[in-house]
């Protein structure tokens, strides 16, 4: 394992396993990096977000931002850093991530996890590994967590639609859960959800454990 690929340490305190989430995409990876590094892309197939908004670029690479969740009667809002690394020697390409709350009523408050981006044969293994520290307590994290789980599965399977299809993200709205007749419907059951043996921050990116801090 090369000193960029060592794993970052987990947020310490969180209730429950972190998060792991894979698909395979059928399309160009660039695309597929398109579609995920562009904020205003990013919030349209992503149920974690409902706005990003770009604030400053990092000294050592990357950048900050603010992010929105609406939820019904409040919106939550938090900060984050990211950053990118779109060359790498083995032809794989990978997106680290930190964010934060301060808000009350957010399940997430502290966490991190990355993005990788694999090419195969025909399109993109997409895998996500993320932790967070639980905002409403332990009691409600064991609850929340697999909704969270959920919740990026269902987005994953969006956007595996948007970049295969060309289908927008708006087509499937959350209520399209419920349309049980359309089998071209997004699902998270066509994700994998459970992360290898060694954890599911194992193959976070080195930039993880040195990204600036919210």
């Amino acid at each position: 394992m090369s000193r960029r690929d060592r794993p970052a340490r987990p947020p310490r305190g969180g209730a429950g396993a972190p998060l792991w989430v894979e698909t395979t995409i059928h399309a160009p990876l660039e695309r597929v990096w398109e579609l995920t590094q562009a904020p205003e892309e990013h919030v349209r197939w992503d149920l974690r977000f409902s706005r990003i908004v770009p604030v400053a670029d990092l000294p050592g690479g990357g950048w900050r931002f603010r992010y929105e969740r609406s939820m019904p009667g409040h919106v939550i809002t938090g900060t984050g850093t990211s950053l990118g690394e779109r060359e790498r020697p083995d032809g794989t390409r990978t997106s680290a991530l930190r964010f934060d709350t301060a808000d009350r009523l957010s399940p997430l408050r502290g966490g991190r996890g990355y993005w990788r981006y694999v090419p195969v044969d025909g399109g993109v293994r997409f895998v996500t590994g993320y932790d967070y520290e639980p905002g409403l307590g332990r009691a409600a994290d064991r609850l929340l967590r697999p909704v969270v789980l959920w919740m990026t599965a269902w987005s994953f399977d969006r956007l595996r639609i948007w970049a295969e299809t060309g289908t927008p993200p708006e087509a499937w709205p959350l209520a399209s859960v419920l349309a049980f007749w359309r089998a071209d419907r997004p699902r998270a059951s066509r994700c994998g959800t459970t992360a290898p043996r060694r954890g599911a921050l194992a193959d976070a990116p080195t930039a993880l454990s040195t990204l600036e801090a919210p």
